[in-house]
Parts: structure tokens; sequence; C-alpha cells
């Protein structure tokens, strides 16, 4: 009677955890162009950088709804070169694929152009050296296709291009095929193949990745075609009348993955608006079930649309650690999720010098600059957030300044900053907005402990500064849209950090981070 009682109540809980839905996105923050695969029970995805090193996250996930970095695909120079990169360039639209116990990541480096992939056996360890297709120099979005133990390579350059590859050395095996560009829609890019019931299904992104971005799918019994589209296109987009006042726009470049029980599901982009039709946090990684109509068509989500509380049925649910609130620093190297701008000069940085600190060591390489300013940054994941950190300012010499920034470009970023000035440490605000660099209000700090925070409560973005970590001044106020992508432009999200700067690049100051506090009040705005 008790085993029937137990099996009953073990029924029940798998029941409900089948049945909770989620909320999007899944990934929250600049987590663009996601690409997924499957390995057995496990689901890996990975994101692009651009200017930010180390390059390519890559998660874990059991369920698809819940995420954990476990490592960092590129992590050496000898990788990828970031050497002065701007939002505009650096590391595009990666595919992850896993054949025969081996995981690739493939990608694209601007403004060379150069595709590339690297492969590992272990995803949460060191990927190889890259390996480089050496036949084509152009556009970006690559992917990799294995059908019938041969390997493929996919990109985008003018139209959609496929040809098979020798996987161990990237040399081109046979003739480029030409696939066509999809529906004609502006900027095709991010191509996926998959073969399902004796099809070719190729997937496509188009409109460009702004509030037209949608999604094609088209299909052929041959790889190289010819394709015929679907007569639903698009299979997903907002960019029409009936998601027009939502607050996810610009959904595309998505990614398809079958679950280990059958049922199939969507990742994409999207990004959530601040305000009208503008941006701040990049584009996020957005999940969402797909259905096979009786025709064979993939139909996402019922009607091709998102909302941020999904309300379907998912895998059973298991949950992953969650980033901490308090980034303690306590570990012998960063931790996941912390990124530097370009190629860092690691001399800069230390964990050690001073145990459970961040020591920031100057350059005269500065945020404004397109370079690797001592800088250490992670992403805004909400439009609602506060972020603290902790300085010790003793050893802040005259003509250097340490702070904290919600950092979106070099020309686009609002901070507080500390200075020495006369023997005091001084606590301002700087406004960055292109050629503009304005300090609305400083403060005298008492004793060398600054507590400087930036934080947003959606339409603005409050710099503040406190001597004891409990009373606060206000030092500037200001709008979001001047780090909003519509606004400067660029392929990322606002990012945030702290830094230390000098005049003199042989500054022998420093400045000590205890701690760095994120914290979020999720939105409840919803379609």
């Amino acid at each position: 009677m008790k085993k029937g009682i137990l099996s009953i109540l073990i029924s029940i809980t798998a029941i409900t955890l089948m049945a909770q839905g989620f909320r999007n996105p899944v990934l929250p923050g600049f987590h663009a162009d996601p690409s997924v695969c499957r390995a057995g029970e496990d689901f890996y995805l990975v994101n692009s950088t651009f200017q930010y090193f180390p390059g390519v996250p890559v998660f874990h996930s059991k369920d698809l709804v819940n995420w954990e970095q476990v490592g960092n695909c590129l992590t050496r120079p000898s990788q990828a070169d970031l050497t002065n990169v701007d939002g505009n360039n650096g590391i595009y639209a990666p595919t992850i694929r896993y054949n025969e116990g081996r995981f690739y990541m493939v990608t694209t480096i601007f403004p060379s152009r150069r595709h590339f992939y690297v492969w590992t056996e272990d995803p949460a360890g060191e990927w190889s050296e890259p390996v480089v297709i050496p036949f084509d120099i152009g556009s970006c979005d690559p992917t990799l296709f294995f059908d019938n133990g041969k390997s493929y390579f996919l990109w985008k350059n003018g139209d959609i291009k496929i040809c098979e590859i020798n996987i161990e050395t990237g040399e081109q095996m046979g003739e480029i095929h030409h696939l066509g560009v999809g529906m004609g829609g502006r900027y095709p890019e991010g191509p996926h193949i998959y073969k399902k019931d004796g099809y070719y299904y190729l997937l496509l992104a188009e409109g460009g990745t702004e509030h037209g971005h949608h999604v094609n799918i088209l299909r052929s019994r041959y790889l190289f075609g010819p394709y015929e589209p679907n007569p639903a296109n698009p299979i997903l987009s907002h960019f029409n009348m009936m998601m027009q006042n939502s607050n996810i726009q610009g959904l595309g470049h998505a990614d398809l993955v079958q679950a280990p029980d059958g049922s199939w599901w969507m990742i994409c982009l999207g990004y959530r608006t601040s305000g009208y039709l503008q941006h701040v946090m990049g584009r996020e990684t957005f999940l969402a079930p797909v259905q096979w109509d009786k025709e064979g068509w993939p139909v996402v989500n019922g009607n091709g649309t998102l909302q941020t509380n999904m309300k379907c049925q998912t895998l059973p649910l298991v949950t992953m650690p969650l980033d901490p609130v308090r980034e303690e620093f306590d570990g012998a190297k960063m931790p996941l999720g912390w990124f530097h701008v370009c190629l860092p000069d690691m001399s800069r940085y230390s964990l050690t010098e001073r145990k459970g600190w961040l020591r920031l060591k100057p350059s005269d390489i500065t945020l404004d600059q397109t370079a690797s300013p001592t800088f250490v940054c992670r992403r805004q994941t909400e439009l609602k957030f506060t972020a603290t950190a902790a300085f010790d300012l003793t050893n802040l010499t005259e003509g250097m300044q340490a702070g904290i920034t919600a950092y979106a470009a070099p020309l686009n970023h609002y901070d507080v900053v500390a200075e020495r000035r006369g023997g005091k440490i001084i606590l301002k605000s700087n406004v960055r907005i292109g050629q503009t660099a304005h300090s609305e209000k400083e403060m005298i700090l008492e004793g060398t402990m600054a507590y400087l925070r930036v934080s947003s409560d959606k339409d603005f973005y409050e710099l503040s500064a406190s001597s004891d970590n409990q009373n606060f001044t206000t030092l500037a106020k200001m709008e979001y849209r001047y780090l909003s992508t519509e606004t400067i432009g660029g392929f990322t999200g606002v990012m945030l950090g702290v830094f230390a700067q000098a005049q003199d690049k042989d500054c022998k100051g420093f400045a000590d981070v205890d701690w760095f506090r994120y914290e979020t009040k999720e939105q409840t705005i919803d379609e």
C-alpha cells in the first residue's frame, strides 16, 4: 500500500515538472546568436561574444530551460586575436555540433572574415587550436552538418553555400553548391540543415537582426537542393500586427534540437525593449516548443510567436546553479561569465596579491578607447537592477581613476569614478555620450573605502556612491536610450563592471575590489 502511494506521488511530481512552463529569455542579457546541440541526455549551447574575451561561452542544460556556463571555447590568443576590436567586429555567430564523440564550434572572426572551427571531447575543458577553412573568406554564420559519414561546411556569402570538407583539416572535398537566398528577405543568414523523415530542412534567418528579423524554413529530398519553401513562412516572427506591442522583438537566428523524448525545440535570439523600439541588454536567448504538422513542416509554439511566460509542457526540469548575487573574488581565476574588452594584459589583474580581493592595475588605456583597458565586466540581465562594488582606494594615486561602469561602447558608458586630487579622494559621475563627457556632481570620500553603484529603474540609469554602504549620494541620472543599440549601433549589450585607468602608463597605483553585488528585479511586463 505504501509503495503504491509512493509511486502515485512520484508520478504526480513528474507530471508537475513536465507541465510547469518556463520564463523567457532562458539566457537573459547579451547572449546573441545562440546555437544548440545534444549529446545523449545533455544539451550544450554557445553564443557570439564579438569583442569580448574569453570568447564563445559554453552552457550546459538537461532541460533547455535551466542553463549553467561550464566553459569558454576561445580562451587563448592563439585561437582568436581580438587586439583593438570594436563592437562591430570580433567573434560572430558560432554554431555548436556533436558528432562521433567530438564537439565542434565553428565561427567567423571579423574584420578578416576568416572562418574556423575548434573541437573538443570535453565541452567544459579546453578546446583545440583553430582549424581554418582555407577555401573561402567571406561574410559569416558558418555551420557544420554531418550526414552518412561525411562532413559539410555551410555558410553565408551572398547566398547560402555548402560543400563537403575534410573534418580533420578543413580542406574542401567537393564542389561548392549554391542553395539560394531563402525567401528573398534582406540579409539571409544563420543557415542550419537538419535531416528528418527523408527531407533535408534548411533553416534561415532573414530581415536583418533588427525589428524585422524572422525565421524561414525550406526543404528538399536532396542535400544540394533544390529547396522548396514552407507555405507558412515565416515560422517565427514578431514583425506583425499581433505582436507589435510585445516587449519582445527582433526574433531570429534560430537553431532546432530534438530532445531524448522525441520532442523538438527551437532556440533563437530576440531582445526585450526598454522603451519604444529600443533595447540596451543586447540580443538574448529564447526558447520555444516545436510541433510538426501533417505536411511535415515545423510549427513554433502554435502560432510562430513567443511570450515571456511560456505556458507549455517542458522536459523534466533540472535546476542548475545560479550566478552568485555577490561575487567575492575568492577564486584562483575570474569566474565564468566575466569578460575583458579585446585581448587583455593579464598582468594588470590579480586575485592572489590580496586574498579575496580583485586587484586592478591601471594602464593609460581608458574606457573611451577601442583597446583593452584594465576592465572586467559581466552582463546586464534585467531592465531593473542594482550593481554595487566595494573598493579599497588606499593605493589610488594622483592622475589615476577607478570605478564602476555601465558600459555599452567606448564612447557610450555611464561611470562612477574615484580619483585622488590634491591628496583627497573625489567620487564623481562620468557620463560619456559620443564626443561629450560630463560630470554632474562630485563628493569627497570619507576614509578610503568606497561603495560605488550603478542602478536602473528601466527608464534611467542612476550613478551613486557611499562611504558606508548605507547612505548613497546620487551623482547623476541619465536616460537609457544613450546606451541602446538603436542609438549607438553595434551587436552587444550593456556590460556592468569595474575598471582602473591612469594618465601615466607606468602608474604604480592600484585599486582593490572586495566584492561586486548584482541584484535584479525581474520585469512583470508581458504581452
